[in-house]
């Protein structure tokens, strides 16, 4: 089946799931203030933007559409993409060798799939240009589509993103930024 089948068979239109990917990646972008090399996870449900229950509907065209507008955003920002897993692989996240290295993050053993990891983390897989599977990160800010609960790998103060573009297809959507944690008392100064 095509692309374009799909599409039409669950009614989505990739055109427009990358526009919606993109506004909403843009304006987190815009407001969380990341600094080049600073890493950004995405959990991204493509059963969800097809109208389907999360983990029933994989689709490898949604997940590579998705991929391809925020993967572009992200190495245009200088910034490292880290895709989230689904549960089948205990919601461990794909990125780039390098990205890896620079932030001590331990490589594990596993390859995503379609129905083990899914379509957004398998296209990951095969549009980095060095994948490796990781398990824990601290991720400066993410994109939740779906409900994926990406909590897990954001550090530890996360501030919610309230998106003009709600939603990436059928699919609900939640951006965060962290920030540094505030310690001290009274007394104490902070950093902007």
């Amino acid at each position: 089946m095509s692309a374009t089948d799909i599409a039409k068979s669950v009614d989505v239109n990739l055109n427009e799931i990358q526009e919606q990917a993109a506004l909403v990646a843009k304006e987190l972008l815009e407001n969380a203030a990341l600094k080049p090399g600073e890493l950004l996870v995405v959990g991204c449900s493509s059963s969800e933007i097809a109208a389907h229950a999360i983990g029933c509907y994989s689709s490898k065209e949604i997940g590579q559409a998705v991929f391809e507008v925020l993967h572009s955003l992200t190495k245009e920002h200088g910034l490292y993409l880290a895709a989230q897993c689904c549960e089948h692989l205990n919601r461990a996240l794909i990125v780039e060798e390098e990205a890896a290295a620079r932030w001590g993050l331990e490589p594990v053993n596993v390859m995503p799939q379609l129905k083990a990891g899914g379509s957004f983390a398998t296209a990951a897989w095969n549009g980095f240009s060095s994948p490796c599977a990781v398990e824990h990160i601290r991720a400066h800010a993410g994109i939740d589509i779906g409900d994926t609960l990406i909590g897990m790998h954001l550090r530890p103060v996360a501030v919610p993103i309230r998106t003009k573009q709600t939603q990436i297809g059928s699919a609900h959507v939640v951006c965060a930024r962290t920030r540094l944690k505030y310690i001290g008392g009274e007394r104490a100064a902070y950093q902007k």
